[in-house]
Protein backbone atom coordinates (compact mmCIF):
# COMPACT_ATOMS: atom_id res chain seq x y z
CA UNK A 1 0.00 0.00 0.00
CA UNK A 2 1.19 3.35 -0.57
CA UNK A 3 0.50 6.71 1.33
CA UNK A 4 0.87 10.23 0.44
CA UNK A 5 2.08 11.79 2.88
CA UNK A 6 1.41 15.43 1.28
CA UNK A 7 -2.44 14.29 1.41
CA UNK A 8 -1.43 13.44 5.59
CA UNK A 9 -0.95 16.94 5.81
CA UNK A 10 -4.70 18.03 6.16
CA UNK A 11 -6.06 14.87 8.05
CA UNK A 12 -4.77 11.27 9.45
CA UNK A 13 -4.75 8.67 7.27
CA UNK A 14 -5.97 5.39 8.56
CA UNK A 15 -6.09 1.78 7.15
CA UNK A 16 -6.74 -1.97 8.54
CA UNK A 17 -6.16 -4.87 6.53
CA UNK A 18 -5.33 -8.20 6.04
CA UNK A 19 -2.26 -9.11 4.16
CA UNK A 20 -0.95 -12.34 2.96
CA UNK A 21 3.06 -12.89 3.00
CA UNK A 22 4.83 -15.83 1.12
CA UNK A 23 7.51 -17.82 3.91
CA UNK A 24 10.05 -17.66 1.21
CA UNK A 25 9.78 -13.94 0.96
CA UNK A 26 11.33 -13.85 4.55
CA UNK A 27 14.52 -16.67 3.74
CA UNK A 28 14.33 -17.61 7.20
CA UNK A 29 14.90 -21.19 7.25
CA UNK A 30 13.49 -21.75 10.91
CA UNK A 31 9.77 -20.06 9.25
CA UNK A 32 7.47 -23.52 8.11
CA UNK A 33 4.20 -21.13 8.23
CA UNK A 34 2.81 -17.70 8.60
CA UNK A 35 -0.97 -17.14 8.68
CA UNK A 36 -2.64 -13.76 7.24
CA UNK A 37 -1.03 -10.62 8.61
CA UNK A 38 -3.67 -8.33 10.19
CA UNK A 39 -2.33 -4.99 10.43
CA UNK A 40 -3.76 -1.92 11.35
CA UNK A 41 -2.53 1.59 11.99
CA UNK A 42 -2.48 5.20 10.73
CA UNK A 43 -0.05 8.33 9.89
CA UNK A 44 -0.88 11.26 11.27
CA UNK A 45 1.04 14.81 10.90
CA UNK A 46 3.50 16.06 13.71
CA UNK A 47 5.62 18.85 12.13
CA UNK A 48 8.03 18.41 10.74
CA UNK A 49 7.10 14.66 9.75
CA UNK A 50 4.50 12.55 10.51
CA UNK A 51 4.27 9.92 13.26
CA UNK A 52 3.51 6.42 12.13
CA UNK A 53 1.41 3.91 14.87
CA UNK A 54 0.69 0.36 13.62
CA UNK A 55 -0.41 -3.00 15.32
CA UNK A 56 0.41 -6.44 14.02
CA UNK A 57 -1.10 -9.60 14.64
CA UNK A 58 -1.02 -13.20 13.07
CA UNK A 59 0.49 -16.84 13.98
CA UNK A 60 3.56 -18.33 12.65
CA UNK A 61 4.78 -22.06 12.81
CA UNK A 62 8.06 -21.88 13.84
CA UNK A 63 10.73 -25.31 13.84
CA UNK A 64 12.38 -25.76 17.29
CA UNK A 65 15.83 -25.98 16.54
CA UNK A 66 16.58 -28.88 18.59
CA UNK A 67 13.72 -31.62 18.14
CA UNK A 68 12.44 -29.99 15.35
CA UNK A 69 8.77 -30.29 16.19
CA UNK A 70 6.71 -27.51 14.70
CA UNK A 71 5.79 -24.53 17.11
CA UNK A 72 2.51 -22.76 16.08
CA UNK A 73 2.65 -19.29 18.26
CA UNK A 74 0.47 -15.82 18.27
CA UNK A 75 2.04 -12.88 17.31
CA UNK A 76 1.10 -9.53 18.45
CA UNK A 77 3.58 -6.62 17.83
CA UNK A 78 3.09 -2.55 17.54
CA UNK A 79 5.18 -0.05 16.22
CA UNK A 80 5.81 3.61 16.42
CA UNK A 81 8.32 5.04 13.97
CA UNK A 82 8.59 8.79 12.85
CA UNK A 83 8.54 9.65 9.19
CA UNK A 84 10.26 11.87 7.91
CA UNK A 85 10.78 13.02 4.25
CA UNK A 86 13.93 13.53 2.50
CA UNK A 87 14.43 14.35 -1.32
CA UNK A 88 17.59 12.21 -2.89
CA UNK A 89 19.17 14.75 -4.52
CA UNK A 90 19.89 16.40 -0.90
CA UNK A 91 21.78 13.50 -0.35
CA UNK A 92 24.46 13.39 -3.20
CA UNK A 93 27.02 11.39 -0.98
CA UNK A 94 24.80 8.81 -0.79
CA UNK A 95 25.91 7.81 3.00
CA UNK A 96 25.16 9.85 6.22
CA UNK A 97 26.24 8.81 9.58
CA UNK A 98 23.23 7.95 12.11
CA UNK A 99 22.79 9.81 15.32
CA UNK A 100 21.22 8.52 18.39
CA UNK A 101 18.38 10.06 16.94
CA UNK A 102 17.56 8.33 14.34
CA UNK A 103 16.81 5.49 15.49
CA UNK A 104 12.94 5.81 15.45
CA UNK A 105 13.08 7.77 12.00
CA UNK A 106 12.04 6.43 9.24
CA UNK A 107 13.41 8.48 5.77
CA UNK A 108 10.93 8.53 3.03
CA UNK A 109 12.32 9.42 -0.31
CA UNK A 110 9.91 11.71 -2.52
CA UNK A 111 6.83 12.01 0.09
CA UNK A 112 5.26 8.69 -0.99
CA UNK A 113 5.28 6.24 1.85
CA UNK A 114 5.41 2.23 0.95
CA UNK A 115 3.75 0.24 3.75
CA UNK A 116 4.97 -3.18 2.37
CA UNK A 117 8.69 -3.47 3.18
CA UNK A 118 7.89 -2.27 6.98
CA UNK A 119 5.81 -4.94 7.35
CA UNK A 120 8.10 -7.54 6.15
CA UNK A 121 10.94 -6.17 8.46
CA UNK A 122 8.50 -6.29 11.50
CA UNK A 123 8.00 -9.77 10.11
CA UNK A 124 11.32 -10.65 10.14
CA UNK A 125 11.71 -8.88 13.70
CA UNK A 126 9.21 -10.85 15.25
CA UNK A 127 11.04 -14.14 14.36
CA UNK A 128 13.13 -15.53 17.02
CA UNK A 129 16.61 -16.90 16.77
CA UNK A 130 16.80 -19.59 17.99
CA UNK A 131 13.28 -20.98 18.67
CA UNK A 132 12.56 -23.56 21.30
CA UNK A 133 9.03 -25.70 21.76
CA UNK A 134 9.92 -25.69 25.49
CA UNK A 135 12.89 -24.26 27.19
CA UNK A 136 14.20 -28.00 28.92
CA UNK A 137 13.75 -29.86 25.35
CA UNK A 138 16.24 -32.63 25.08
CA UNK A 139 16.64 -32.32 20.91
CA UNK A 140 17.46 -35.63 18.97
CA UNK A 141 19.93 -38.28 19.58
CA UNK A 142 22.80 -37.68 17.48
CA UNK A 143 23.25 -41.53 16.65
CA UNK A 144 19.68 -42.75 16.02
CA UNK A 145 17.72 -39.19 15.57
CA UNK A 146 15.34 -40.49 18.03
CA UNK A 147 13.27 -37.42 19.84
CA UNK A 148 14.74 -37.53 23.64
CA UNK A 149 12.09 -35.81 24.80
CA UNK A 150 9.89 -38.73 24.33
CA UNK A 151 12.09 -40.51 26.13
CA UNK A 152 15.71 -42.60 26.05
CA UNK A 153 16.85 -44.06 22.71
CA UNK A 154 18.63 -47.42 22.74
CA UNK A 155 22.08 -46.10 21.87
CA UNK A 156 24.94 -46.23 24.26
CA UNK A 157 25.36 -42.71 25.97
CA UNK A 158 29.14 -43.16 26.53
CA UNK A 159 29.70 -43.59 22.91
CA UNK A 160 32.74 -41.04 22.20
CA UNK A 161 32.49 -38.88 19.08
CA UNK A 162 34.74 -39.01 16.57
CA UNK A 163 36.57 -35.78 17.14
CA UNK A 164 37.14 -36.98 20.38
CA UNK A 165 38.53 -40.67 19.92
CA UNK A 166 42.08 -40.41 19.58
CA UNK A 167 41.76 -38.09 23.39
CA UNK A 168 40.11 -41.03 24.68
CA UNK A 169 42.19 -43.46 23.25
CA UNK A 170 44.99 -41.57 24.89
CA UNK A 171 43.55 -41.40 27.99
CA UNK A 172 42.94 -44.88 27.85
CA UNK A 173 46.62 -45.58 27.42
CA UNK A 174 47.51 -43.62 30.51
CA UNK A 175 45.16 -45.05 32.52
CA UNK A 176 46.33 -46.84 35.70
CA UNK A 177 44.29 -49.83 35.96
CA UNK A 178 43.74 -50.41 32.49
CA UNK A 179 48.02 -51.74 32.69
Amino acid sequence: MRIWLDQVREEPFHWDETERVAVAALDRPELLGLGPVAWSGEVVFADPGYLLRARLSYEQTLGCIRCLKPIVERTDSEVELMLAVEDRRERAGGEHELAEGDLGVLWVDGGVFETRPLLLEQLQLNIPMKPLCRPDCRGLCPQCGADLNDGACGCAESAVGPRWAALAALKGSSDPDRR
